[in-house]
């Protein structure tokens, strides 16, 4: 008996071995070559032995923006570093520039306040209001605003919960607490969102253009 063979031709049979562009996707090439992370305060000791996390349950995800420009925000009310209540919807009638920060007496936020407070005179001429914001205590504000004569408002967001309702994204995949910037108008709508980790003291020349044009 005779045996029928089959034959396919080659290009009907896909490949199971990958292509160079998945060898491509995989190259070193797209990790980073420098030790050192762009990150304040953290290095990474070789670019090569970073692995992901082995359950996708301890990587945070980023807080994506809730508030936008040409809305309002959602209204709040915190205590200031006097430990008084403070409602948002007490600066309407005037511009107010709130700027939420990771932390008090940390490098960057210890420069960012400073540059507001420098330029404080600035705002008051511009008619605008300075709050800053961060999930530290009231004790904790009233210290840091005294140790470096703060002219302006901190108020306690524990919890972090108006960081959360205001969408503010985080930094470092979730475990750093973003630092971004909102003015809103004398009609509490937002005229600019302004998000930079790295550089705090842009936070001030972003905001002051905007408020000087208003």
């Amino acid at each position: 008996m005779v045996m029928a063979s089959l034959s396919l031709p080659s290009h009907s049979i896909p490949s199971l071995l990958p292509t160079q562009s998945h060898k491509a996707i995989l190259s070193s090439q797209n990790l980073p070559k420098s030790p050192h992370s762009r990150f304040y305060g953290l290095k990474l000791s070789n670019a090569s032995s970073f692995s992901p996390p082995s359950s996708t349950k301890s990587v945070k995800p980023f807080i994506f923006a809730k508030v936008n420009k040409g809305a309002a925000p959602p209204n709040f009310t915190l205590k200031d570093q006097e430990g008084r209540n403070v409602n948002l919807s007490k600066f309407k009638g005037k511009p107010v520039v709130v700027y939420f920060y990771p932390a008090d007496e940390t490098p960057g936020c210890t420069k960012q306040a400073c540059a507001f407070r420098d330029s404080y005179e600035k705002f008051k001429k511009a008619g605008a209001e300075v709050v800053g914001i961060s999930g530290d205590d009231a004790s904790s504000h009233k210290a840091f605003a005294k140790k470096y004569r703060l002219p302006f408002t901190l108020l306690s967001d524990e919890g972090n919960k108006v960081r959360k309702e205001w969408g503010v994204p985080s930094d470092l995949f979730g475990t750093l607490p973003g630092r971004q910037t909102y003015v809103l108008d004398k009609n509490g709508v937002v005229q600019l969102i302004y998000n930079n980790q790295f550089q705090p003291e842009k936070h001030i020349d972003e905001t002051l253009k905007l408020l000087q044009s208003l």
